[in-house]
């Protein structure tokens, strides 16, 4: 049977298991071809459990044993077989030190525009509600809940850099937009995980729902290993589908430096404005600032050169999760990405009109080269203050 295996069709972890001789079930996600359509009756007789439809993708998620998986790959409309990837938070080391203030006079404030968060939730923090809510909507496609929460911390976090207006603070820790509102998406657990599936799910809604939250950016706190290259890359053509949309599309590369290649996925899309991570407590004569030790490095599988540009995300002061008043500091590229999509926000005041091909160009034009590889630091560091002069 296993000599009728169309291996091309699977991605290296599915080949693996179907190598191994077992029958194990697994969870996979299976696209067709563009011109075709999802065979849903097929997937609901070789699958244990359905777990997604995914148009976004042209395919769906389920579970699904050895057999029918190796079965499936004789159907000439199934374009690829992909493992249902775990996808985590791209947190680092959390630090009680004191991040400096980088928000920048621009004149704008991201007053009007929604910035679609995908990660662990939303706690109501002071800098977000008062003295009027700027959450406009909560999704959670974990536990279901309806009102916000975050039993992790990391997306209140990326919040508060991205539209935390210092309220509790005195204006001390205000984000890069301060008035901008927030849209919470929670799909990763307490721990920080989840599957790609459910990433695609929330991109699908993302779009669905863009007119009644007003949404005009995606912030990717977060990533999975990148297996395939960018055709064949479900989170890849989410994010690139979103776009396709009129949405800004900003993600974080991954803390997995200082080694080449260990850019995540959807940052490896030659689309995405892709975000690593600068070190300004390691300034020197020379360069004034230093890349990140853990922030990964290009290039991608495409031989893309990532990331595109550099923020800070060494010891980021932002919002806890513990209390309504209360601050912490995190490490990681998952602070540098908010930092970028904030400025893409205040860009949006100046031109609502700006696509994300807009707001990409202008913000590496503005950016600041140092003395550092541009597999490291794409167009160089992000300086706010370049984008309006």
């Amino acid at each position: 049977m296993k000599n009728h295996i169309n291996y091309n069709k699977l991605c290296p972890i599915v080949q693996g298991q179907v190598n191994s001789s077992s029958n194990k079930v697994i969870p996979v996600i299976i696209t067709y071809k563009n011109d075709k359509k999802v065979k849903e009756g097929q997937i609901s007789s070789l699958s244990n459990k359905l777990n997604y439809n995914l148009p976004i993708v042209n395919g769906c998620a389920c579970d699904m044993s050895i057999q029918s998986i190796i079965e499936i790959t004789s159907d000439p409309d199934v374009e690829f077989v992909s493992y249902d990837a775990k996808v985590f938070a791209l947190m680092d080391i959390a630090r009680d030190v004191v991040g400096a203030d980088l928000v920048l006079n621009t004149g704008y404030t991201g007053k009007d525009v929604t910035v679609a968060i995908i990660d662990t939730g939303i706690s109501p923090h002071a800098d977000l509600v008062y003295p009027v809510s700027r959450i406009v909507g909560f999704k959670d496609f974990v536990n279901d809940e309806k009102k916000p929460y975050d039993d992790n911390g990391h997306g209140t976090h990326c919040a508060g850099i991205l539209a935390g207006n210092g309220y509790s603070s005195r204006g001390k820790y205000k984000g890069i937009a301060p008035e901008a509102n927030i849209l919470p998406i929670k799909v990763l657990d307490e721990n920080g995980n989840g599957n790609t599936s459910d990433i695609l799910s929330t991109v699908q809604w993302i779009i669905e729902t863009k007119d009644a939250y007003k949404t005009r950016i995606i912030n990717f706190s977060l990533g999975a290993i990148a297996q395939y290259r960018e055709r064949r890359d479900p989170l890849v053509k989410a994010a690139n589908h979103a776009i396709d949309n009129n949405l800004i599309v900003i993600a974080a590369v991954g803390n997995s430096g200082p080694m080449r290649n260990t850019i995540l996925s959807p940052a490896t899309s030659r689309l995405v404005i892709s975000v690593g991570a600068l070190d300004d407590g390691r300034a020197d004569e020379e360069s004034n600032s230093a890349i990140a030790e853990f922030s990964s490095r290009g290039p991608t599988l495409d031989r893309i050169r990532k990331p595109d540009l550099i923020a800070p995300g060494v010891n980021i002061m932002s919002l806890s999760n513990k209390n309504m008043t209360g601050y912490t500091t995190l490490s990681g590229t998952s602070m540098s990405a908010p930092m970028v999509s904030g400025a893409a926000a205040l860009l949006l005041n100046e031109n609502p009109n700006y696509t994300h091909y807009d707001i990409k160009r202008k913000l590496l034009n503005a950016c600041t080269k140092i003395k550092a590889s541009s597999l490291e630091q794409g167009a160089g560091i992000l300086d706010i203050s370049r984008i309006f002069s």
